[in-house]
């Protein structure tokens, strides 16, 4: 088949005939939906796990350096570096959201924000996006005040020590290299 058939068609839509509501999972709520395959008819139960959007925040000091959060994650078991984010919560747009993690997760502010856009963290099985910020200018102007469940140790890197962070393993959390990408070109040097 000639591959230029294809560029404008699309796939059929699933039906949803039933939900049900699976376990709450502390940050996620976990749903089931059965679905009728369009072509074989055949029904499918399919996990969507509902969550509430998320933020990464690109924050850059006056100087050029980027803001760097480290902490032990859970997932992974590994202490990782990453750029500050979290939950928008409900009732709060993303922008809100991106200046009250940066300023509990770092105690930086900042009055300049660019908004970077929005990506799916993971479709096949999330209904959230993650909205990417900039925060040109941000300054330590208070105390970090991190929620019960995290410990959080701030730095200030240069783009070469982010850089080398990334090349030795220790930056690796793929939505806050997305982040990173639309600021810097983390991958030279």
């Amino acid at each position: 088949m000639n591959k230029k058939q294809n560029n404008h068609k699309k796939p059929a839509v699933w039906q949803r005939h039933r939900v049900e509501k699976g376990p709450h999972l502390e940050i996620l709520q976990a749903r089931f939906d059965w679905l009728k395959h369009p072509k074989s008819q055949k029904e499918m139960k399919r996990l969507v796990l509902e969550a509430n959007d998320w933020v990464n925040i690109v924050a850059t000091t006056p100087d050029n350096k980027i803001v760097v959060v480290r902490q032990y994650r859970f997932g992974t078991e590994k202490i990782t570096t990453e750029i500050p984010g979290g939950m928008v919560d409900h009732g709060e747009d993303s922008k809100t959201a991106a200046i009250r993690e940066l300023k509990e997760e770092t105690g930086f502010t900042c009055d300049n924000w660019v908004y970077l856009g929005a990506v799916e963290p993971n479709p096949a099985i999330l209904n959230n996006v993650c909205h990417s910020w900039h925060a040109k200018g941000a300054v330590q102007t208070g105390e970090m005040t991190p929620d019960e469940g995290e410990d959080i140790v701030v730095a200030t890197l240069t783009l070469d020590e982010v850089r080398y962070e990334i090349q030795g393993g220790s930056f690796r959390h793929s939505l806050a290299l997305l982040a990173l990408t639309k600021v810097f070109d983390v991958w030279k040097g």
